[in-house]
């Protein structure tokens, strides 16, 4: 690991007035979520998420979307968060971070104890009804699936529940209009697991000021970034953190 990196990001981060995170597939593949664009692996291994996951199958062919791409929401319910959520929380509580941006819908943020979360592609905690827009928590959908009511429908007016997910095909929500202004009046925005290819999400490194990039890989926007630092998440974020709080 380079020292010198480690310690000029812990400058840039103590110079910050307001810095965000923001946080990709990357973060989780230590908790056993893999990322989706690494294929073979556990949750995506027989089905192709852009399909499954998408509103063409969830409007046209229920029956396939819980089925398939239910399943695979359901697949990332037990995991726990490592040592990269806890450090974003800490931080948070410390004061060094305002707040995460994550795309990642597996809740790991929030289990991690992270108290302000833009969650741009929604999460897997709860479902609504398309027709009135009542939520429910995803174990009562999943609890009406398992009984055989696919597509599961709302008990206030017979609507048809779906999760809180971003399908492939949805518009984005609030949180991300939130988080390009959150960004935009920050000083610094902490890139940790994502190669930023997602659209429109990648747009967000290029409103920021100043930019450190985390990542095991190259992302799409590394000759951006102030700082580089490839390798595991959780060993440079706790590399980080304790250099904050040597002072």
């Amino acid at each position: 690991m380079d020292i010198d990196k480690i310690k000029r990001a812990s400058e840039l981060i103590k110079k910050s007035s307001k810095t965000m995170v923001l946080t990709g597939a990357g973060i989780s593949t230590e908790s056993g979520i893999p990322d989706f664009r690494s294929p073979g692996t556990g949750l995506w291994e027989n089905t192709d998420p852009m399909e499954a996951l998408s509103t063409t199958v969830l409007y046209n062919d229920p029956e396939k979307f819980y089925s398939e791409g239910y399943k695979m929401l359901l697949g990332m319910k037990d995991a726990k968060p490592n040592r990269a959520h806890l450090v974003l929380a800490e931080m948070e509580k410390r004061g060094f971070i305002k707040g995460i941006i994550t795309q990642n819908i597996d809740n790991l943020h929030h289990k991690a104890g992270s108290k302000y979360v833009l969650e741009v592609h929604g999460n897997t905690r709860e479902g609504s009804c398309m027709d009135c827009g009542k939520k429910v928590p995803l174990d009562v959908m999943t609890q009406k699936i398992n009984e055989g009511q696919i597509p599961p429908k709302c008990n206030s007016c017979q609507g048809t529940l779906r999760p809180d997910v971003i399908m492939f095909g949805d518009m984005l929500p609030e949180d991300f209009s939130i988080a390009s202004n959150e960004v935009s009046t920050s000083d610094l925005l902490i890139v940790v697991g994502s190669s930023l290819v997602v659209s429109p999400v990648n747009y967000l490194p290029q409103m920021a000021k100043n930019l450190i990039i985390i990542n095991k890989g190259r992302s799409a926007m590394d000759h951006y970034s102030d700082i580089l630092l490839n390798g595991s998440a959780s060993d440079i974020l706790e590399s980080i953190l304790e250099e904050l709080v040597e002072e």
